[in-house]
Protein backbone atom coordinates (compact mmCIF):
# COMPACT_ATOMS: atom_id res chain seq x y z
CA UNK A 1 0.00 0.00 0.00
CA UNK A 2 1.47 3.38 -0.99
CA UNK A 3 1.58 6.46 1.26
CA UNK A 4 -1.27 8.16 -0.55
CA UNK A 5 -3.59 5.18 -0.18
CA UNK A 6 -2.69 4.99 3.51
CA UNK A 7 -3.49 8.67 3.83
CA UNK A 8 -6.89 8.12 2.23
CA UNK A 9 -7.62 5.39 4.76
CA UNK A 10 -7.06 7.88 7.60
CA UNK A 11 -9.81 10.21 6.36
CA UNK A 12 -13.18 9.92 8.03
CA UNK A 13 -16.62 10.68 6.62
CA UNK A 14 -19.55 12.14 8.54
CA UNK A 15 -17.53 12.53 11.72
CA UNK A 16 -20.45 14.34 13.29
CA UNK A 17 -22.02 14.13 16.75
CA UNK A 18 -25.41 13.34 15.24
CA UNK A 19 -26.91 12.83 11.80
CA UNK A 20 -30.47 13.82 10.90
CA UNK A 21 -33.10 11.13 10.66
CA UNK A 22 -35.04 10.63 7.45
CA UNK A 23 -38.34 8.77 7.45
CA UNK A 24 -39.22 8.09 3.79
CA UNK A 25 -42.82 7.29 4.75
CA UNK A 26 -43.27 10.94 5.70
CA UNK A 27 -41.81 12.27 2.42
CA UNK A 28 -44.09 14.36 0.20
CA UNK A 29 -45.69 13.00 -2.96
CA UNK A 30 -43.33 15.00 -5.20
CA UNK A 31 -39.58 15.62 -4.86
CA UNK A 32 -39.48 19.43 -5.15
CA UNK A 33 -40.75 20.28 -1.64
CA UNK A 34 -38.36 17.79 -0.08
CA UNK A 35 -35.42 19.13 -2.09
CA UNK A 36 -36.15 22.69 -0.99
CA UNK A 37 -36.45 21.54 2.62
CA UNK A 38 -33.14 19.65 2.48
CA UNK A 39 -31.25 22.57 0.89
CA UNK A 40 -32.53 24.99 3.54
CA UNK A 41 -31.64 22.46 6.24
CA UNK A 42 -28.12 22.08 4.82
CA UNK A 43 -27.64 25.85 4.90
CA UNK A 44 -28.90 26.04 8.49
CA UNK A 45 -26.48 23.24 9.45
CA UNK A 46 -23.54 25.32 8.19
CA UNK A 47 -22.93 23.57 4.88
CA UNK A 48 -20.75 25.93 2.75
CA UNK A 49 -22.33 26.85 -0.58
CA UNK A 50 -25.26 24.41 -0.36
CA UNK A 51 -26.57 25.73 -3.69
CA UNK A 52 -23.58 24.41 -5.63
CA UNK A 53 -23.96 21.17 -7.56
CA UNK A 54 -22.23 18.94 -10.05
CA UNK A 55 -23.59 18.87 -13.60
CA UNK A 56 -22.90 15.83 -15.77
CA UNK A 57 -23.34 15.95 -19.54
CA UNK A 58 -22.24 13.82 -22.48
CA UNK A 59 -20.27 15.04 -25.50
CA UNK A 60 -20.81 14.17 -29.16
CA UNK A 61 -18.57 11.09 -28.83
CA UNK A 62 -20.54 9.78 -25.86
CA UNK A 63 -17.87 10.63 -23.27
CA UNK A 64 -19.19 11.96 -19.95
CA UNK A 65 -18.16 15.34 -18.60
CA UNK A 66 -18.73 16.88 -15.18
CA UNK A 67 -18.22 20.22 -13.42
CA UNK A 68 -19.44 22.17 -10.39
CA UNK A 69 -21.71 25.17 -10.79
CA UNK A 70 -24.48 27.08 -9.07
CA UNK A 71 -28.18 26.27 -8.84
CA UNK A 72 -30.26 29.18 -10.12
CA UNK A 73 -33.65 27.89 -9.08
CA UNK A 74 -35.87 24.87 -8.52
CA UNK A 75 -39.55 25.12 -9.34
CA UNK A 76 -42.35 23.20 -11.03
CA UNK A 77 -40.49 23.40 -14.35
CA UNK A 78 -37.36 21.80 -12.93
CA UNK A 79 -33.85 22.59 -11.72
CA UNK A 80 -32.26 25.71 -13.25
CA UNK A 81 -28.66 26.60 -14.08
CA UNK A 82 -26.92 28.89 -16.56
CA UNK A 83 -23.90 29.12 -18.83
CA UNK A 84 -22.71 30.45 -22.17
CA UNK A 85 -24.25 28.54 -25.05
CA UNK A 86 -20.78 28.24 -26.60
CA UNK A 87 -19.18 26.71 -23.52
CA UNK A 88 -18.37 23.01 -23.36
CA UNK A 89 -21.53 22.28 -21.41
CA UNK A 90 -23.59 24.47 -23.73
CA UNK A 91 -22.33 22.67 -26.82
CA UNK A 92 -22.85 19.29 -25.22
CA UNK A 93 -26.42 20.13 -24.21
CA UNK A 94 -27.15 21.34 -27.73
CA UNK A 95 -25.93 17.99 -29.09
CA UNK A 96 -27.42 15.78 -26.37
CA UNK A 97 -30.02 17.69 -24.32
CA UNK A 98 -30.05 15.59 -21.15
CA UNK A 99 -28.07 15.83 -17.93
CA UNK A 100 -27.68 14.73 -14.33
CA UNK A 101 -27.20 16.87 -11.23
CA UNK A 102 -25.60 15.95 -7.92
CA UNK A 103 -25.82 17.77 -4.60
CA UNK A 104 -23.68 16.73 -1.62
CA UNK A 105 -24.17 18.20 1.83
CA UNK A 106 -21.51 16.68 4.08
CA UNK A 107 -22.77 18.65 7.09
CA UNK A 108 -25.78 16.34 7.17
CA UNK A 109 -24.51 13.31 5.21
CA UNK A 110 -27.06 13.95 2.50
CA UNK A 111 -27.04 13.71 -1.27
CA UNK A 112 -29.61 14.45 -3.95
CA UNK A 113 -29.35 13.17 -7.52
CA UNK A 114 -31.50 14.50 -10.38
CA UNK A 115 -31.74 13.25 -13.98
CA UNK A 116 -33.74 14.40 -17.00
CA UNK A 117 -33.93 16.27 -20.30
CA UNK A 118 -32.67 19.84 -20.51
CA UNK A 119 -34.07 22.80 -22.44
CA UNK A 120 -33.09 26.47 -22.70
CA UNK A 121 -35.56 29.01 -21.34
CA UNK A 122 -36.46 32.11 -23.41
CA UNK A 123 -33.56 34.52 -23.78
CA UNK A 124 -35.33 37.35 -21.99
CA UNK A 125 -35.71 35.21 -18.89
CA UNK A 126 -32.05 34.26 -18.96
CA UNK A 127 -30.95 37.88 -19.31
CA UNK A 128 -33.24 38.95 -16.47
CA UNK A 129 -31.74 36.26 -14.28
CA UNK A 130 -28.21 37.42 -15.08
CA UNK A 131 -28.98 41.09 -14.45
CA UNK A 132 -30.60 40.24 -11.14
CA UNK A 133 -27.34 38.80 -9.84
CA UNK A 134 -24.13 40.52 -8.69
CA UNK A 135 -21.85 42.84 -10.65
CA UNK A 136 -19.23 40.12 -10.50
CA UNK A 137 -21.58 37.62 -12.12
CA UNK A 138 -22.28 40.04 -14.97
CA UNK A 139 -18.57 40.81 -15.37
CA UNK A 140 -17.76 37.12 -15.58
CA UNK A 141 -20.46 36.63 -18.21
CA UNK A 142 -19.20 39.63 -20.18
CA UNK A 143 -15.67 38.24 -20.12
CA UNK A 144 -17.06 35.32 -22.14
CA UNK A 145 -14.99 32.78 -24.10
CA UNK A 146 -15.74 30.08 -21.51
CA UNK A 147 -13.86 26.82 -22.16
CA UNK A 148 -11.73 28.34 -24.93
CA UNK A 149 -7.94 27.98 -24.75
CA UNK A 150 -6.37 30.89 -22.82
CA UNK A 151 -3.07 32.28 -24.02
CA UNK A 152 -1.91 33.73 -20.70
CA UNK A 153 -3.15 34.91 -17.32
CA UNK A 154 -2.29 38.44 -18.42
CA UNK A 155 -4.84 38.14 -21.24
CA UNK A 156 -7.47 37.05 -18.71
CA UNK A 157 -6.59 39.93 -16.39
CA UNK A 158 -7.07 42.51 -19.16
CA UNK A 159 -10.35 41.00 -20.36
CA UNK A 160 -11.67 40.73 -16.82
CA UNK A 161 -10.78 44.34 -15.98
CA UNK A 162 -12.58 45.56 -19.09
CA UNK A 163 -15.61 43.41 -18.27
CA UNK A 164 -15.79 44.72 -14.70
CA UNK A 165 -15.61 48.31 -15.97
CA UNK A 166 -18.45 47.70 -18.39
CA UNK A 167 -20.56 45.79 -15.83
CA UNK A 168 -20.30 48.71 -13.41
CA UNK A 169 -21.12 51.27 -16.10
CA UNK A 170 -23.86 49.20 -17.80
CA UNK A 171 -25.61 46.97 -15.24
CA UNK A 172 -28.11 45.94 -17.93
CA UNK A 173 -25.48 45.12 -20.57
CA UNK A 174 -26.73 42.22 -22.70
CA UNK A 175 -24.79 38.98 -23.00
CA UNK A 176 -26.45 37.21 -25.96
CA UNK A 177 -24.69 33.88 -25.41
CA UNK A 178 -25.70 33.67 -21.74
CA UNK A 179 -28.34 30.96 -21.46
CA UNK A 180 -30.47 29.73 -18.61
CA UNK A 181 -31.27 26.02 -18.77
CA UNK A 182 -33.87 23.96 -16.98
CA UNK A 183 -33.60 20.23 -16.27
CA UNK A 184 -37.05 18.61 -16.21
CA UNK A 185 -36.59 15.72 -13.76
CA UNK A 186 -37.58 12.17 -14.56
CA UNK A 187 -35.74 10.76 -11.50
CA UNK A 188 -34.80 12.36 -8.19
CA UNK A 189 -33.04 10.39 -5.46
CA UNK A 190 -32.62 11.44 -1.84
CA UNK A 191 -29.78 9.81 0.13
CA UNK A 192 -29.48 10.07 3.90
CA UNK A 193 -26.19 8.73 5.20
CA UNK A 194 -25.96 6.58 8.31
CA UNK A 195 -22.85 6.08 10.45
CA UNK A 196 -23.42 2.29 10.42
CA UNK A 197 -23.83 2.34 6.63
CA UNK A 198 -27.57 1.69 6.76
CA UNK A 199 -28.14 4.55 4.38
CA UNK A 200 -31.70 5.50 3.44
CA UNK A 201 -32.25 5.99 -0.28
CA UNK A 202 -35.60 7.19 -1.63
CA UNK A 203 -36.06 7.50 -5.39
CA UNK A 204 -38.87 9.38 -7.11
CA UNK A 205 -39.61 8.33 -10.69
CA UNK A 206 -41.86 10.20 -13.09
CA UNK A 207 -44.76 8.21 -14.52
CA UNK A 208 -46.28 8.61 -17.97
CA UNK A 209 -48.98 10.83 -16.49
CA UNK A 210 -46.25 13.06 -14.98
CA UNK A 211 -47.16 12.06 -11.46
CA UNK A 212 -44.50 10.56 -9.21
CA UNK A 213 -43.87 7.03 -8.01
CA UNK A 214 -41.60 6.33 -5.05
CA UNK A 215 -39.36 3.41 -4.14
CA UNK A 216 -36.63 2.59 -1.66
CA UNK A 217 -33.19 1.47 -2.85
CA UNK A 218 -30.63 -0.73 -1.19
CA UNK A 219 -27.59 1.26 -0.05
Amino acid sequence: MDDFTEFLHTLRVWDLPELPQFDPDSAPDAPLPLFREWLRSAAAAGQPEPHTMTLATVDAEGCPDVRTLMLHGADERGWHFASHSGSAKGRQLAERPAAALGFYWAAQARQVRVRGPVTAVPSAEGQADLHGRSTGALAAALTGRMSEVLGSLGELERASAAAWERAQAEPEAPVPSWTRYVLDPVEVEFFQGDARRRHVRLRYRRTKGRSWGRELLWP
